[in-house]
This record gives structure tokens, C-alpha cells and sequence, in this order.
């Protein structure tokens, strides 16, 4: 604090008692640049409390995840005939969807590690959504198929930071609540795959120059996702707060309390003059300081990875399935996403205008059955939701797998037979990737969920990058990419009916927490 900011504070606090009533609703973090506690007569009112910034907080969170949805749904149905037009091999369709995955799979417990330590997300988000307007912008120039592939590299860094939001999530949200609030952060990502497909109807109408850039339908979705990402820094800046976690909040009522009590004992001014009203700042670091010297301290800034064994914490057999579960499931839905463009060029001779369409369709079903297991989750354990959706996956494998392998009958059959594989595989995805998730942030400590939540998105990316190569490779060979994937979902399906007791909030890892955050 600086010099003047101290005489003003100190003037305010040696000011007659009704020069002290004129100014009671005076914002001293315009003078400090703190988080304000007004103190009037013997009550304490926040300026916006923790509650209200949380829900603004979430609210942003969405709309990353809504807008990594949109980018999703304008760049893929375009990207093939983008590639085609740079003279691009067939495999680098498989590059490009896998090269985003592959920066993200290596920068995500990277960005764990910085919000673990930092115990803060907001700078990390806002600095990883640099990396997303350039990617896009890159994109938009795409001069070769070689700067494109780097356009989805620089973009992927961006989505790394998705493990420091999962890490906050965690820290910020109850255990019985927490399945719901991701089904319903998941959701946004849906709903951004369901308006996406509407940008393209126009975003395929343009033709035109911009300087020395071309705009037409394959490099508008970059520039406008570029805009769309610079809009969301604003946001970020306005909405977005690191809001203590759960655990910490008790301890910060009780702290205020406590020195609203001190305040009436011990008066500033002495002698026989009536109480003064007082006005302080508090930061978050005051916050914690003040707490652990009056009363047993309730959060100790310690290193988290402090006696962290990382064979120790995902080496466990309830980690292993919920891992084994994200990287199957994901590998399975990316190769089927690869799949599904060449096949319905082939089969249905669908356009950039079919393809939009389809994927629209297909993210009214999923959010809807995200906002269906948020639903469920009030109601069934996480492991029942999980060995649900797992269910389904193989049904839509097998029905994939006897009728799109070798497609017979006429082009009404056909068309039947692909719509109902593609709508049995985008039921079963909401109830295995909400529930993975839940699970995964209940059997790992909440103290390193950053870096927890990084490793496990980095096996999903890692997931991400093999399922279109593998898909990539075998478009004209569907009885094994589609056989490989029935055997690896029967195997994890195996895999959780084993561990189905263990696939719970074990009590050994609370007790663990309360001990390393208590030394």
C-alpha cells in the first residue's frame, strides 16, 4: 500500500464519529484496490459476496467451455475440403484433429501444476486463451497444410488450461453437488457444438477480401473464432473470480466475526469517547494471516505436492478403471467423429451444409442427456451412472458393427441404419463422461486436483490423438477400427464390474487430505 493510500485509510479511521456515519458506504478498494469489508455500527457487508461471484465464475466457466464447442463444430465439418484444397494426403485429416489434442494433452498438468501452487486460475485462463486467438488466426491465414496443422498445435495449448477450471471445480463444489455443476459445465461444450453448426450457415456464405487474406467458407471459421475469443478476455476480466474454496469460507466468517467482536471491546480512540465505526480492506492474504493467528488456522498456504507420490495417487485400482474408462471412451468417440465425415460424404453424399445439419441434431441429443444425468446424479451413485452409459457404448458399437460395416438395402436403410448407430453412441456419451469425471475428482486428493485433472485430460488427449489415426487409417476397413473399439469397451466394461465396490469416495483419501492440510 502506498503512502497516500496509508494517510487516507488513517484519516478515515481517526475521523469524528458522524463524519464516520456520512461516509459509511464509502468503497475503500477504490483507494486500495482490495477486496472491501465495510463495517457499519457492528454489522460486516461485502461489497459482492463469495456466493454471487461463484455463480458468475461458473457462468464464464460455461462459456469456455461453449465456445471450445463452437470452434469444435465450424472447423470440423470444413476442415476435410480445407485440407483437399491445400493438397493435403488423406492422413492429415487424422494430423490435424490429433495435433490440437497433443499440445493440450502436454501443457494441461503443466497448467495443474501453476494452479495447484498459485491456489489462482483467472490469469491462467486468461493467459491461455492468448494461445486460442493466435491458433485461430493462424488458421485463418492458412497459406499450407503445414501451417494449418500448426494453427491446431497453438490452439491445443489454449485448451490446457481446461485442467486448472476442472482443479477450481473441485475445490469450489461439494462432493454430492459436484456431478451436477460438470454435467452442467459439460453442457455448455454441447450446447457450443449445437450453435456452432448455425455460424456455418453463414460463415459459408462469405467471399470476399480482407487486405492481402481470403475469406471464403474454409478460412472464415478461424477469424471468427479469433473475434469470439478476444471477446471472451473481456468477460474473463469482468466475471471471473478466484473464489476461496469451500473448505476456507467457514473460516473466513468466523474470522470476521471474531474481529467485529474485537472491535467493540477495544476502541481506536480510548478516554470516555463513544465507538468509532472503522473501515478496512482485506485481501485474500490477510485473509489467511489474520485467520491462523487467532484461532486454529483453517487453510495453510504449504507446498501441495509436499510428500506427493504420483505411483502412490494414480496407481490405486479405482484410478486405474475411471482412467482406463476416460482414455476408451474418448478414443472411441474421436475415431467415430473422424469416421463420420468421409462415410457420409460416401454413403449420403453429405456437403459442409449436411455435415452442420447432422452435428446439430446430434448436440441437441447429447445436452440433453447431460441435463437428464445431472438429473440422475441427484439420485444414483457415480459408479451406476458409469456402468449405465458403458452399456450403451458397446450396444452402439455392436449395432455399428452389424449394419454400417457392410450396409445393405437401399439408401432410406442405409441412411436409418447410420442415424440410429450415431444416436445410440451420443446416449451413452453424457452418463460415461460426466461420471468419469465426478469419480476421478472423489478418489484423488483435492489439494493437487489441478495436476490430477491434468494427467487425467492428458490421457484423454492422448485418447483424442490415436482415435482419429486410427480411424484416419481405416475408413475403408470398418470391421476392425470398429472391432477394436467393441473389445476395448468390453474390457473396461469388465474392468468396472471388478472394481464396482471400490468406485466410491473412499474414506482413507479424506482423512489423508485433513491431515496434509492441517501440516
Amino acid at each position: 500500500m502506498s503512502f497516500c493510500q496509508q494517510l487516507i485509510i488513517s484519516y478515515l479511521q481517526q475521523a469524528p464519529g458522524h463524519c464516520c456515519d456520512w461516509l459509511s458506504g464509502l468503497d475503500i478498494s477504490l483507494v486500495t484496490g482490495e477486496l472491501p469489508v465495510v463495517y457499519q455500527g457492528s454489522k460486516s457487508v461485502r461489497t459482492m459476496d463469495n456466493h454471487q461471484k461463484r455463480n458468475l465464475t461458473f457462468l464464464t466457466i460455461g462459456l469456455i467451455f461453449m465456445l471450445s464447442g463452437v470452434e469444435y463444430a465450424v472447423i470440423l465439418p470444413t476442415i476435410w475440403r480445407y485440407l483437399q484444397i491445400l493438397e493435403a494426403p488423406p492422413y492429415f485429416l487424422g494430423l490435424g484433429l490429433s495435433a490440437f489434442s497433443l499440445s493440450a494433452l502436454v501443457t494441461g498438468p503443466l497448467f495443474g501444476i501453476w494452479s495447484d501452487r498459485s491456489k489462482t486460475t483467472k490469469s491462467i485462463v486468461l493467459f491461455s486463451n492468448v494461445f486460442e486467438i493466435v491458433g485461430n488466426f493462424m488458421y485463418f491465414i492458412g497459406y499450407s497444410k503445414w501451417l494449418l496443422l500448426c494453427s491446431r498445435i497453438v490452439a491445443g495449448v489454449g485448451a490446457g488450461a481446461g485442467s486448472s477450471i476442472f482443479g477450481f471445480l473441485t475445490r469450489s463444489t461439494m462432493p454430492e453437488e459436484r456431478a451436477g455443476i460438470f454435467a452442467a459445465i459439460m453442457a455448455g461444450r454441447q450446447a457450443g457444438l449445437l450453435v456452432g453448426p448455425a455460424f456455418n450457415l453463414f460463415l459459408r456464405l462469405c467471399d470476399f477480401k480482407l487486405g492481402p487474406f481470403v475469406v471464403n467458407k474454409y478460412t472464415s471459421p478461424g477469424i471468427f473464432m479469433c473475434l469470439l475469443w478476444v471477446l471472451l478476455q473481456f468477460v474473463v476480466l469482468a466475471m471471473y473470480w478466484d473464489v476461496p474454496p469451500i473448505s476456507c469460507e467457514g473460516g473466513a466468517t468466523m474470522m470476521e466475526m471474531k474481529q467485529e467482536e474485537v472491535e467493540e471491546e477495544v476502541p481506536l480512540m480510548g478516554s470516555d469517547e463513544e465507538p468509532v465505526h472503522t473501515y478496512r480492506a482485506l485481501n485474500s492474504d490477510q485473509l489467511e494471516t489474520s485467520t491462523s493467528s487467532d484461532m486454529q488456522p483453517v487453510h495453510r498456504a504449504s507446498d501441495p505436492f509436499r510428500n506427493f507420490s504420483a505411483s502412490r495417487e494414480f496407481l490405486r485400482e479405482e484410478v486405474v478403471v475411471v482412467l482406463t474408462a476416460q482414455f476408451i471412451t474418448l478414443f472411441n468417440q474421436t475415431a467415430l467423429e473422424t469416421m463420420v465425415t468421409p462415410l457420409t460424404q460416401r454413403y449420403f453424399n453429405f456437403g459442409e451444409l449436411g455435415n452442420s445439419l447432422m452435428y446439430s441434431l446430434c448436440g441437441v441429443e447429447v445436452i440433453l442427456g447431460f441435463f437428464f444425468v445431472r438429473w440422475l446424479s441427484r439420485k444414483v451413485a457415480d459408479r451406476a451412472v458409469l456402468a449405465v452409459g458403458l452399456v450403451i457404448c458397446c450396444t452402439a458399437c455392436i449395432w455399428c458393427l452389424i449394419f454400417l460395416c457392410n450396409p445393405r438395402g437401399g439408401y432410406g436403410w442405409e441412411l436409418s441404419a447410420f442415424i440410429i448407430g450415431v444416436f445410440l453412441q451420443l446416449l451413452g456419451l453424457p452418463f460415461v463422461a460426466v461420471s468419469q469425471v465426478s469419480l476421478f475428482s472423489k478418489v484423488t486428493a483435492e489439494k493437487t486436483q489441478g495436476f490430477s485433472q491434468g494427467v487425467r485430460r492428458s490421457v484423454g488427449g492422448l485418447a483424442t490423438i490415436l482415435g482419429p489415426l486410427w480411424a484416419g487409417g481405416l475408413t475403408n476397413n470398418l470391421y476392425i477400427m470398429l472391432g477394436m473399439m467393441l473389445a476395448l469397451l468390453l474390457m473396461i466394461t469388465v474392468m468396472t464390474a471388478l472394481s464396482y465396490d471400490r468406485l466410491t469416495e473412499p474414506r482413507a483419501v479424506q482423512s489423508a487430505q485433513s491431515s496434509d492440510s492441517g501440516g
